[in-house]
């Protein structure tokens, strides 16, 4: 299999070309090694360090910011997840409209672009919590298919500390996503073990994972001594609308930014069609959503 690994020069803010293009539609991820560079990297460190800092402060709603590992390590709190990032700092709100991320968005998704979701996942040293399999339009289904997340390394990723995996050309259909009630799992819930061999996405620290929202992808536990912290930008086709279906898709929609390009009057449908999730009255975060799934007994 061609490696996953797109060519073009990271000094280059400039569209992919169609070769480029090509590869995305074939394997649904395409990594650019080193897109950002050690002073893009060194402002997002501190604004991690800030974030969590205030969220930590005497009086504050860390629950707004920060999501925990399950279990405290020597006694302290472990953040697992930095909820809205792109809101949260101005820091990255830079990275997620810079134009070496938007011109190869717009190379995938067209000209008119909305940010619409965001979130900074943590993968602390030796406690990282592993992510199941996945396709992440199950969790917000959409008039169309032209959805796609750019993952950010902000340290170098590598199979030890839990980078990003992937099954390639399996972005054309829906996977099952639901439990045996028929509520939703969260995690795909059918045999993977026909759709190909597991690719790790190993990149050092500043490269960058464009995905199509419908690929499989997971994440092992940290199990080095090092973090693997991952910025994740949501962007979407600005013809692409939620289908509502609940309160949890109008709080997300409020969040929603257009970036590039025109916003649009009119919903475009299109791609296979989605299953409709059935949410809990309250729906927790991916990890418990997953915890929550693998406690339940086997059928």
């Amino acid at each position: 299999m061609t490696p996953l690994t797109a060519s073009a020069p990271v000094h280059v803010a400039a569209a992919w070309d169609t070769a480029e293009v090509a590869r995305y539609r074939r394997d649904g991820a395409i990594v650019v090694p080193r897109l950002f560079a050690a002073e893009d990297l060194t402002r997002a460190h501190d604004a991690i360090a800030e974030l969590t800092r205030s969220a930590r402060a005497p009086g504050a709603d860390h629950a707004a910011i920060l999501e925990f590992e399950p279990e405290p390590v020597d006694g302290q709190q472990v953040p697992r997840r930095i909820y809205d990032p792109f809101l949260q700092h101005q820091a990255f709100r830079a990275l997620a409209t810079d134009a070496r991320v938007l011109d190869r968005v717009e190379s995938l998704i067209g000209p008119d672009i909305a940010i619409q979701h965001s979130k900074l996942n943590m993968k602390c040293a030796r406690v990282g919590s592993s992510v199941e399999w996945h396709q992440d339009l199950t969790y917000f289904p959409h008039t169309n298919s032209d959805l796609v997340t750019v993952l950010i390394y902000l340290d170098d990723a590598t199979e030890e500390n839990g980078c990003l995996q992937v099954l390639p050309g399996q972005h054309h259909h829906f996977f099952d996503h639901t439990r045996a009630d028929g509520t939703f799992a969260g995690m795909i819930a059918e045999d993977l073990s026909g759709c190909g061999t597991p690719v790790p996405l190993p990149a050092p620290a500043g490269s960058a994972i464009f995905m199509h929202c419908l690929t499989p992808h997971s994440s092992l536990t940290n199990r080095s001594d090092q973090a693997r912290r991952t910025l994740i930008f949501e962007y979407r086709a600005a013809d692409a609308f939620p289908i509502w279906f609940g309160d949890g898709v109008t709080a997300s929609e409020r969040k929603t930014c257009h970036l590039r390009g025109s916003p649009a009057r009119t919903a475009r449908f299109g791609g296979p069609p989605p299953p409709i999730p059935r949410f809990p009255s309250t729906m927790p975060s991916l990890y418990e959503v997953q915890r929550q799934t693998k406690s339940l007994p086997r059928s």
